[in-house]
């Protein structure tokens, strides 16, 4: 059993909702970074998604944007983020999922790709602009390697494609609450019952819920329907509010206030 399938385990053995934590890798450099993942991890994340900088995002809304220019601007790269990885699988044992691109994967040649996440301590990975009906070149690897891929849904996402990504799926399926990019918002979407709802009934993944959630409120809203609330754009955003000196402090103090409600 993966170490996201224990997650999920103990959540709902424990009766709570989890909480998965968005980080770009590199944001704003290397070391600092490093020490920002640590920090959350240790503030009690149940999952870390770790963001590859890539050049050309399509999900990705202004703040995150912001940070993978920053990223960039570094020197971080997908190995470089491997490497991070495996930094921080070394002080802890939180989950870590991959969030990327395909270009980068393919760059670097699947089978390669996913033995290295491996090895570095990579337990997931979420390629986000391959479509399920052509994932199996980058879906095979990472199952050969022991690999959880996750795939993500939407509120225009049919039945059947929900079926399909539950099925070629391991330990969870990444829901995002409304189209668009990323970004903090004043409240959930109010279909995001009826989404979950519809992809409960489609698969039995432990489901996480995304875009928009910036509060514990909305951290306890989400997981009354879902097993987990993914925070992004406002740790992010705290992140670079505060600058270097004390990121690290203050993205652990963020994620405690955001359990605050479960």
């Amino acid at each position: 059993m993966s170490r996201l399938q224990q997650t999920f385990e103990r959540l709902k053995t424990q009766g709570r909702g989890g909480l998965v934590a968005y980080l770009t890798a590199g944001d704003p450099d290397p070391e600092t970074s490093t020490a920002i993942v640590t920090a959350v991890a240790k503030a009690g994340a149940d999952v870390l998604e770790i963001g590859v900088p890539f050049s050309d995002p399509l999900a990705d809304g202004p703040v995150i944007q912001r940070a993978i220019e920053r990223a960039i601007a570094s020197g971080m790269t997908l190995k470089r983020t491997l490497d991070l990885v495996r930094e921080v699988r070394a002080a802890v044992d939180t989950p870590i999922v991959l969030f990327t691109y395909a270009n980068p994967v393919l760059r670097m040649e699947p089978r390669a790709f996913a033995g290295a996440a491996a090895d570095a301590g990579v337990d997931g990975v979420l390629i986000l602009d391959y479509p399920v009906e052509e994932a199996e070149p980058l879906r095979a690897p990472l199952v050969d390697a022991g690999l959880d891929p996750i795939f993500l849904v939407s509120p225009t996402t049919t039945d059947e494609r929900i079926r399909r990504s539950g099925e070629l799926g391991r330990g969870f399926l990444y829901v995002i609450s409304r189209l668009g990019v990323t970004g903090m918002r004043a409240q959930l979407a109010d279909d995001v019952p009826a989404l979950l709802a519809r992809v409960r009934a489609s698969s039995a993944l432990p489901i996480a819920v995304g875009f928009g959630i910036s509060s514990p409120q909305h951290v306890a809203e989400a997981c009354r329907a879902a097993d987990a609330a993914v925070v992004g754009s406002a740790l992010v955003d705290t992140i670079a509010r505060r600058g270097n000196g004390d990121a690290a402090a203050c993205a652990g103090e963020y994620v405690t206030w955001l359990k605050s409600s479960l």
